[in-house]
């Protein structure tokens, strides 16, 4: 049997009539694996982003408890003042976040108020297409900011360029050339097919070719090779992706007692000390959206998402890396100023989002939104989440943000 038989064969039929297409990890069929740094002095920063889902409080976040107007419009989800952690006498963090607010004394901590965009929408969906997008007319766009970030930045395909710890991969991170990969556990990242199909895949592939063959309409054999090499690259990259994580000794004791946030962070802080050349990282933490008993909710997430990342800060640091690594959190919109019958918050406009890392300028940026002076019961914005992305893209990842966000935007100081 000739070699393009034999491949033909196996790429039609597969073993016991499963196609290797269908057996691989679905970015298989999307990209080809080259995992190779780059020469730019960007090359080796990493952003995480974490997306807080459903809608944060920002006002219970970022607590404006020196305004008169934060009691008369809240009762039942206040936080008392005597309990705020106290940044200066207008605004402190929510009591829960004491992990953060030891970053923040320590200037790893930016917060930047009253973020939002020009004729903001209310609808979960529609609010989050927009911030993963990085565009105003959202999933109409096709592809996200760090989607179109990283097609800037890698030079060549690789899987792991862009990593999502997640059953699916947010609009964030799709780009035009560059598909992310998402998984929530690493240990079933890998062949989804028989043992008996991957050994004959292996027999099949074999040893890597140096150089890319050429596809094209009269060259079946190229076509063949270069789908089998998009595949070879697949199973290198998610073995190595497993190494990594089951190896990993942490530096850092991460929160456990239902801590959702936490174990993809350690998964992240894994692939990183392991060497993986992903520039960009996505979590989540969902919960948010807490229009009924929030006190309680709200407080619980609130620790989560200080233990976690203040876990994660530490294990880096212990590993002398967290000057490599920048951590931005986001929200699809904040909730309205005043509470509603039923002891929550509705869907708002403006908040907070936070950045975090070893070269982080820390503080307060942007100013606090007006309680009283509002757009229909909703904080006005005061910063554009889209000069925040511009100052990610232009300082931390070395790409051009005018060319990924469409329009230039100023950028803010957190990051020099």
């Amino acid at each position: 049997m000739s070699p393009l038989f034999a491949r033909r064969q196996f790429l039609k039929f597969g073993v016991a009539g499963v196609s290797v297409a269908g057996a691989l990890p679905a970015f298989v069929r999307k990209t080809v694996a080259a995992v190779e740094r780059q020469s730019d002095p960007h090359d080796d920063r990493i952003l995480v982003v974490v997306q807080l889902s459903g809608g944060n409080d920002g006002i219970s976040t970022v607590v404006p408890y020196g305004d008169p107007a934060y009691a008369a419009a809240r009762s039942s989800t206040r936080i008392d003042e005597s309990s705020v952690l106290r940044i200066d006498e207008h605004v402190g963090l929510h009591p829960n976040l004491k992990e953060l607010k030891g970053l923040y004394d320590e200037g790893r901590m930016a917060i930047v108020q009253g973020v939002s965009y020009p004729n903001p929408t209310r609808s979960h969906f529609e609010a989050m297409d927009i911030w993963n997008a990085g565009d105003l007319s959202g999933a109409r766009r096709g592809s996200g900011w760090l989607g179109r970030a990283l097609d800037q930045l890698v030079k060549q395909a690789d899987p792991t360029a862009g990593v999502n710890v997640g059953n699916k991969v947010a609009l964030a991170m799709v780009g035009e050339r560059i598909k992310p990969v998402a998984f929530e556990d690493p240990d079933r990242y890998r062949w989804r097919g028989r043992s008996t199909q991957y050994d004959a895949f292996k027999a099949f592939n074999g040893e890597t070719p140096d150089a890319m063959p050429e596809k094209g309409a009269d060259s079946k054999v190229g076509e063949l090779d270069f789908l089998l090499r998009v595949a070879h690259g697949a199973d290198e990259s998610s073995a190595a992706i497993r190494k990594a994580v089951t190896g990993y000794q942490t530096s850092a004791s991460y929160p456990e007692n239902n801590n959702r946030l936490a174990p993809g962070l350690r998964n992240i802080a894994a692939m990183i000390a392991g060497g993986l050349t992903t520039r960009v990282y996505y979590a989540s933490l969902g919960g948010f959206d807490t229009h009924a008993n929030q006190r309680a909710t709200h407080d619980n997430l609130m620790t989560a998402f200080s233990g976690a990342v203040s876990a994660f800060m530490g294990d880096l640091g212990a590993k002398k890396l967290l000057d490599r690594v920048t951590i931005l959190a986001f929200t699809e919109f904040g909730r309205r100023v005043k509470e509603n019958g039923s002891r929550g918050t509705d869907h708002g406009v403006a908040g907070p989002m936070f950045v975090f890392g070893g070269r982080v300028h820390g503080g307060l940026f942007g100013k606090y939104p007006s309680l009283t002076d509002l757009d229909k019961g909703d904080l006005k914005m005061a910063v554009d989440f889209r000069r925040v992305y511009a100052t990610i893209l232009d300082r931390w990842l070395g790409a051009d943000s005018k060319a990924v966000l469409g329009a230039a935007h100023e950028p803010l100081k957190f990051l020099a």
